[in-house]
């Protein structure tokens, strides 16, 4: 994730446990995503066989080229990257030595504004 990505204060937690606030977030980027591409693969093979384009047995045979296999990979990554965010923004937070003071401090000089 690029540092420019990074909001600047310290997150809210809204679990006590360590780490469960992570986990909830990697929980819904991925529920989120999962759900998505049920839908788009869904309608793809809906319209491909309705169409008489491709058979079901066709879709599942299917092996990518290269190129395929690259772009797939970046689609990956970026789904990484958004999975990951939480994780990026505690290290940013942690090298920026913010705080909860700093984040609160954030929030009134904008409501002063």
């Amino acid at each position: 994730m690029k540092v420019e990505n990074i909001i600047k204060g310290k997150r809210p937690e809204m679990f006590e446990t360590p780490g469960v606030d992570y986990l909830v977030h990697m929980v819904m980027v991925l529920t989120q995503e999962l759900n998505v591409a049920n839908d788009q693969l869904d309608t793809l093979k809906r319209v491909l066989v309705e169409k008489e384009v491709l058979g079901v047995d066709e879709l599942e045979q299917f092996m990518p080229d290269q190129e395929a296999l690259e772009q797939r990979e970046t689609r990956r990554q970026t789904m990484l990257d958004t999975l990951f965010a939480v994780a990026y923004q505690e290290a940013a937070e942690i090298e920026r030595k913010d705080s909860k003071q700093k984040f609160h401090q954030t929030i009134k000089d904008i409501a002063s504004e």
